[in-house]
């Protein structure tokens, strides 16, 4: 129901809050905030802990960045330099604007591309240190 109130709002994605307020995920995706080069995603004491989520992190501690699994609310994506989702299907989705608000300079910043890139390059088995994370059936 968020992501329908979403989509009637002009906006392609709800995020999710828990019952204290803090920010949880989306309706289908897991959330990351990127600020000064550290990645915030929420804690899974109250979120799905998805397989795209674990890989992005891994990959993003491979690359050299610090990843924070931790609470943290709505205003921290209203400062964030930049968000992006990740799930099944959204794989890593740049997130350019929360609350009509613009993220960082309102465009998928250089870590989220850098994210994407490295993603899009070890699923197709083109990274030879993710070849044991891939498994296929």
């Amino acid at each position: 129901l968020a992501r329908y109130e979403a989509n009637d709002n002009g906006f392609d994605e709800a995020v999710m809050l828990d019952a204290t307020g803090l920010v949880a995920e989306g309706t289908g995706e897991n959330i990351f905030a990127i600020k000064n080069g550290t990645v915030k995603t929420p804690s899974v004491t109250n979120i799905l802990a998805g397989i795209t989520r674990r890989t992005a992190i891994q990959m993003l501690e491979h690359m050299g960045y610090t990843v924070q699994e931790t609470l943290f609310g709505r205003d921290a994506l209203y400062v964030a330099d930049e968000v992006f989702m990740t799930g099944t299907a959204a794989e890593i989705t740049p997130v350019r604007e929360v609350d009509r608000r613009p993220v960082g300079e309102g465009k998928r910043g250089p870590i989220t591309h850098e994210l994407q890139t490295l993603y899009a390059d070890g699923v197709r088995g083109r990274v030879d240190w993710m070849r044991p994370m891939i498994t296929t059936y």
